[in-house]
């Protein structure tokens, strides 16, 4: 076995590397002066079993080109099969067309990384299951379940919660993590007027005096959390806790978390946290990396992976 990170998330992969007990393997990944992609693999992996650890966030146009350009060097170096390891798959809400003359730009990129030479995809809460289904090669979607119930159990007590989605299409991510945790579920409706803004329209379930845990998979403007909570909150919540696997948070995204009334945002390491998120009073990052390693060891050794959840 064989583990090659990129640029996007170092600290994860060498995390990953640690619970394996496997060294990274030594990789040049840089930029030319104008910004091209430049790599150089610096040690032997013909005939390996190459594990590709590369989130597509920010700047997710240079790290897809640098996960690109990584499998075709190792395809070209005859390595014997290439995994890509996207703990966040970028682009992936784009799964759909959302109105007329649009792309579907998470099938697109699927067919990037199945020519560039990948032979399977492992990943983490695609923001839609079918999404593997747009890929041509064995595509292994992992939940972050199991980390979120396991740190929820420690820090919470369990009599008095109740899980929330955020919006109905979270609902079945949601009832997974409420069943664990033998919790009520309730669900906020919104009404989403433009891209990047969200009104909430209503709570369905009885939430007074309940301590809340939003749960959804990727938390980007921040504007539906903010608003969700505020509405739990006027229906006579006590507090509310929110649980994401994929913190984006661009743009005002942590100041707007910090300034909220959220007691404590829980996203996992998928992404690689900035400063910003690191100092922030109230936004808190669990690892997923023992998850994705026993993945990794998992796939390699032609062991189950989906009885990783049972």
């Amino acid at each position: 076995m064989k583990i090659v990170a990129g640029n996007s998330n170092r600290a994860l992969a060498e995390a990953i590397a640690a619970y394996l007990a496997q060294p990274l393997t030594r990789c040049n990944v840089r930029r030319f002066a104008d910004m091209e992609v430049f790599v150089e693999l610096l040690e032997n992996v013909r005939g390996e079993d190459v594990f590709v650890v590369q989130s597509t966030s920010f700047p997710a146009n240079d790290h897809l080109m640098e996960l690109l350009i990584i499998i075709d060097a190792l395809r070209r170096s005859s390595a014997r099969r290439i995994t890509a390891v996207m703990p966040y798959f970028g682009y992936a809400r784009q799964d759909r067309r959302s109105s007329g003359r649009t792309p579907i730009s998470a099938k697109l990129v699927a067919n990037m990384i199945t020519q560039a030479g990948a032979d399977r995809v492992l990943t983490l809460d695609l923001h839609a299951g079918q999404i593997q289904g747009f890929f041509d090669i064995p595509t292994d979607n992992l939940f972050a379940a199991p980390v979120m119930v396991r740190d929820i159990k420690d820090r919470l007590q369990l009599d008095n919660v109740m899980v929330v989605s955020p919006d109905v299409g979270g609902v079945v991510r949601a009832r997974a993590i409420a069943k664990r945790i033998d919790a009520q579920l309730a669900i906020v409706d919104k009404r989403r007027e433009r891209p990047g803004e969200s009104e909430v329209m209503n709570v369905i379930g009885d939430v007074e005096g309940r301590s809340c845990i939003l749960v959804d998979d990727i938390v980007d403007s921040g504007g539906t959390l903010v608003n969700a909570a505020d509405a739990l909150l006027a229906k006579g919540a006590k507090d509310v806790y929110a649980y994401l696997t994929h913190g984006v948070l661009s743009g005002g995204a942590v100041a707007r978390v910090t300034a909220s009334r959220i007691k404590e945002l829980v996203v996992t390491d998928s992404i690689q946290p900035t400063e910003a998120v690191r100092v922030a009073k109230n936004i808190r990052t669990v690892s997923i990396a023992t998850l994705i390693g026993e993945a990794i060891a998992r796939t390699s050794s032609e062991e189950s992976v989906s009885s990783l959840f049972d």
